[in-house]
Formats: C-alpha cells, structure tokens, sequence
C-alpha cells in the first residue's frame, strides 16, 4: 500500500509502550494494531489528531507515502496515471466522525446538498 504508517518509529522515539499510547488515544490496542501494520482502510481526523498530541508530532511524522507496488494493485503515480473519477468513493477515503461536530456540520450540509 502506497501509505505507509510509522507509529512504530516514533513510539520507540518516545519511549511508549503500544498499551500505553491505545490507553491515552481512546483506541483499543488492536485498532492501534491495525493501523500500525498498515492494515488500515481509512483513519478517522480525530484519531489522527489524538495520536499527534500523545505523540507530540505532525501528521507527516507518522504517516507517509511511497510510490505503488505493482503487487499491491495500486498503480504507481506519474504522468500515465488515471485520475480519479469524481463522485466515486473508495474504502481508503476518510470517514467522518458523527461525534465530531464539524464532521456533523458537514455531514448534514452533504446530507442536503442535491444528487449529481
């Protein structure tokens, strides 16, 4: 997979035990688990932003990108690749948090804006 997780890294730069930091970010340590090994469809904004200030890092300090892998079925980007069709939704888009209340507010303005 193209994105790939490195909250292994900084939490041996911490020093944290994965208990520890699932305990603080209000995750059970087997989500923190599946996005650690990159098994992670999507991220919700709000654990993103829980796992940067128990980690005291930036979004980029944990995650990052790398070009496709053939093997993976995701095409490597470069002036040949597709773009992405609009309106269509992916597994691996983020999910907006209904305990959130801007994801709410957006939420309900997608919810009465008219269909294409």
């Amino acid at each position: 997979m193209p994105i790939v997780a490195d909250i292994d890294v900084m939490l041996a730069k911490r020093k944290m035990p994965v208990g520890m930091l699932a305990e603080r970010v209000g995750i059970t340590p087997a989500n923190l688990a599946v996005l650690k090994n990159g098994r992670a469809k999507a991220v919700r904004f709000t654990t993103l932003a829980a796992l940067c200030e128990v980690l005291k890092c930036q979004p980029g300090d944990l995650l990052r990108w790398e070009p496709g892998n053939p093997e993976d079925g995701v095409p490597p980007a470069g002036n040949n690749a597709e773009p992405l069709a609009r309106g269509r939704h992916s597994s691996t888009e983020l999910v907006p948090d209904p305990a959130d209340p801007s994801d709410r507010r957006w939420l309900a303005e997608f919810q009465r804006s008219p269909s294409p």
